[in-house]
């Protein structure tokens, strides 16, 4: 079976972000993009709506959302 590219759960877009991407989770990073992402006028979140939809935005937000209660405690 195919794996999707696209994560399905936290701890895949997790690894997709630090592994796959090597990006670290800071404090800094993850309110970053969260202000991005609730920032509809952004360029960068509007090609993100138009190629994978408003669904998968909000399951964006809701990640790093919880990235931002649980990564560098």
């Amino acid at each position: 079976m195919k794996q999707s590219l696209i994560p399905t759960n936290y701890d895949e877009w997790r690894h997709c972000i630090t592994v796959e991407c090597g990006l670290k989770l800071t404090p800094e990073y993850i309110a970053s993009r969260i202000e991005a992402l609730n920032n509809n006028a952004d360029h960068y979140t509007q090609q993100y709506v138009k190629s994978y939809g408003q669904a998968q935005l909000e399951q964006t937000l809701a990640w790093f959302k919880q990235a931002q209660q649980t990564e560098n405690k």
